[in-house]
Parts: C-alpha cells; sequence; structure tokens
C-alpha cells in the first residue's frame, strides 16, 4: 500500500463534515511539522483553519484545500460505511474520497518526497486548510487569506487541489473560475377570482414575456478563456394553492454564472432595465456569490501541465468551467492559481470513490510541480520519486 493511500484511509475515518474538522487537520501538521513547518491554528467561529509553512524567502508555493466534507446522505444507500474507507474493483471509497481527502493526502507525501529529495531547495512551502468550503465559506478560507494579507504574507503560486479532472486523472485543470450572481425577484399583482380576471392582474402572465426574454438574452460571448455567461432559473413560485385563486405575487430565484466579459453591476443593470422596460412591479434582492477570476497561462500553468505530461504522458486542458471554489478567494492575493485533483464523477454522490491507481500518481504529479517551482526545472523521473519510492 502506497503511502499516499494509507494517509487518505486515515483522513477518511475521521468524520468531518462540514463545518467540523475531525481531527484532519491535527493528523496533517503532525506529519509536516517534524519537517520545519510552523503550524498556526486560524478559528474562525465553528470554523477549523489551519496555516502550515516551512521558509520565510520567496517564491511561496501554497496548496490549499479543505478537510470538511458534505453530509453523506442516507447511509443505507451506501454499500460500505461513508467514513470507513474500503477498496473494492480498484476503486477507494468513502466520503471524501474525491472531495477532497486523497488530494490532501497526496499534497504530504509530495511535500515529504520534496524536502527529503530536496533539503535545501530554495522558496517556501504552506499549506492553507479548511473546513468550511463545503459550507458557506464565510470563515474559511476568506478569513485566511485576510490574515494573510494583514501579515505580509504573499503566495507566489497556489494549487487547489480540487477533484477537476473528467475521464482520467490529469485530464482537466483549472486556471479561473466564473462568477456567481443570484437574484431573487418577486412580482406583485392583484389577487382576485379566476372567473372575473379584469378584477385582477395575474403576476404570473406578467412575469412570462419578461421571463422568455431573460432566458433568451446574450449576456455575453464565449472567448477563449470563458463560456459565455449563462441565465437559469432556479425556483419560481405562485399561487395560494387554490385552484380559482388568481395569485397576487410571484417569487421566482435565478443565477447568473458569468466571466469577466460581464460584471455584477452590467448584469444588475441590465436585468433591472429590462423588468421595468416589461412594466412589472417588482423587487429585487442580489446576492454575488463569487466573483470571477483567471490565472494567465504562464508560469504555473505551464508547470502543472509539464508536470502531467512527465507523470501521465497526457497535455492537459485548460478549463475555467464548474462552480465555484475557493479559489476565488486565493486569487484576490495570489497571482497564479491553478486547481488540479482527481476524477470528480462521484463527488457529493452516494458512494463517493476514487480510483487507487491514481492517487500515488497525484502524489508524483504534485511533487514535481514543486521541482519545476523551487527547485529551477529539476524534475523527478516519471512515475516516481528522485528515489525511486512509491508514494
Amino acid at each position: 500500500m502506497s503511502k499516499t493511500l494509507s494517509l487518505a484511509q486515515e483522513l477518511i475515518r475521521l468524520p468531518s463534515v462540514t463545518p467540523k474538522d475531525g481531527g484532519c487537520q491535527d493528523l496533517i501538521a503532525a506529519r509536516l511539522t517534524p519537517l520545519g513547518f510552523t503550524a498556526t491554528p486560524l478559528p474562525f467561529g465553528a470554523v477549523s483553519n489551519l496555516w502550515l509553512r516551512r521558509g520565510n524567502t520567496a517564491p511561496l508555493v501554497v496548496f490549499a484545500g479543505h478537510t470538511d466534507v458534505v453530509p453523506t446522505g442516507p447511509e443505507s444507500g451506501w454499500i460500505s460505511p461513508p467514513f470507513a474507507p474500503e477498496i473494492r474493483d480498484g476503486l477507494l471509497y468513502g466520503r471524501g474520497a474525491a472531495d477532497m481527502k486523497t488530494s490532501l493526502a497526496a499534497f504530504v507525501t509530495a511535500i515529504e518526497d520534496f524536502i527529503s529529495a530536496n533539503p535545501t531547495a530554495p522558496g517556501s512551502i504552506a499549506l492553507l486548510l479548511t473546513s468550511d468550503e463545503e459550507g458557506p465559506a464565510v470563515d474559511g478560507t476568506a478569513r485566511v487569506v485576510a490574515w494573510l494579507r494583514e501579515r505580509g504574507q504573499t503566495p507566489d503560486f497556489c494549487v487547489v487541489g480540487e477533484p477537476t479532472a473528467v475521464e482520467r486523472l490529469g485530464d482537466t485543470i483549472k486556471n479561473g473560475r466564473r462568477g456567481s450572481l443570484s437574484g431573487v425577484l418577486t412580482v406583485r399583482g392583484t389577487q382576485g377570482h379566476v372567473a372575473y380576471p379584469h378584477l385582477a392582474r395575474n403576476p404570473i402572465h406578467e412575469v412570462a414575456p419578461a421571463l422568455s426574454e431573460l432566458s433568451q438574452t446574450i449576456w455575453d460571448s464565449a472567448g477563449e478563456d470563458f463560456p459565455a455567461t449563462t441565465f437559469q432559473v432556479s425556483n419560481i413560485h405562485g399561487g395560494t394553492g387554490a385552484g380559482n385563486v388568481i395569485p397576487g405575487e410571484l417569487t421566482l430565484t435565478f443565477n447568473f454564472r458569468f466571466s469577466t466579459a460581464s460584471s455584477e453591476a452590467s448584469l444588475r443593470e441590465r436585468t433591472e432595465a429590462l423588468l421595468t422596460r416589461h412594466g412589472l412591479t417588482f423587487e429585487l434582492h442580489w446576492e454575488l456569490g463569487a466573483i470571477p477570476f483567471l490565472t494567465p497561462r504562464g508560469k504555473l500553468v505551464q508547470a502543472v501541465s509539464a508536470t502531467i505530461k512527465d507523470v501521465l504522458g497526457i497535455t492537459p486542458e485548460v478549463s475555467t468551467t464548474g462552480g465555484t471554489s475557493d479559489g476565488r478567494f486565493l486569487s484576490t492575493l495570489c497571482p497564479e492559481v491553478v486547481e488540479l485533483g482527481p476524477r470528480n464523477a462521484s463527488i457529493h454522490q452516494l458512494n463517493e470513490c476514487v480510483a487507487v491507481a491514481d492517487i500515488a500518481p497525484l502524489s508524483r504529479i504534485y511533487q514535481g510541480i514543486l521541482q519545476r517551482l523551487l527547485d529551477n526545472g529539476v524534475r523527478p523521473p516519471q512515475g516516481s520519486d528522485p528515489k525511486g519510492r512509491v508514494s
């Protein structure tokens, strides 16, 4: 059994449903502090955060991830208990196996092997951990980033261990994410009897043309780095429950996933102008969930892509698709942020799993990234670390 697989199993055994950490951060700190890392716990509210750093010189390379997991769902739907890691048919099962305890284990073993092979390498290495990525994400990475900024600790490169692979390990990396802007729209009408529609105003009828136009509007065009901005309705409710009553109001929830080609202000202004033009009486409450970010295809993207090519023999797609991640907070402090992790096919599902055959190579990829960024481009041989050991 590789040491990365063994550590991944240890982490999965620790129940850490958000915002609980379950002891994961203590386990990781115990592995890295003997190597010269200083551990700084940063609890905020019910959230556990940890900053581990070795070295005080530039460049500073940060591995970032979360120890919290989503709830298991009905345990009766799991073939084996979600916090009892089990290997079946070449897959490691357990809550957090893919999102993202395997990545955390691979971070640790990659760092261990890199330091063993390069004890005097220049620069600094850090690990940023939070237990608030799967929750509100208020007291987690965002707070740690603010803490780092106050102390002048600015990462040069950041690798986030989110599960990014689609069909096979290494086929996709993320160099950015779209922004998320949500709205709750309330349209006012006049309640009345369905037999006397002239005495009422039906907000469902009134919003329909505006909703049609919103759904067909081209907000911006797809570019080289981002798909076009999208508008989606997620919930709609109107009516009293009675079949003979015209409702007096309608409530609708929607979301924009937007690129850097649009802004929060432009989307709000265009939406409100459209609703006004349709003559609606409405209230609209906005919530910005994330701003878009993009890392240029510079040194970090090149280092990650080249290392994947060395270890796996494939060239990854560089993508900005998917939901939000803590990369949106890290990008406000770090100029280059890339996400790389195992396959994402089973995340948040019952019987979450990761291929055992992907675990040791993931550690070697993370180690290779460190080699390229901190050791003048010298890299370990394909398929092993510099001393031939299996991670």
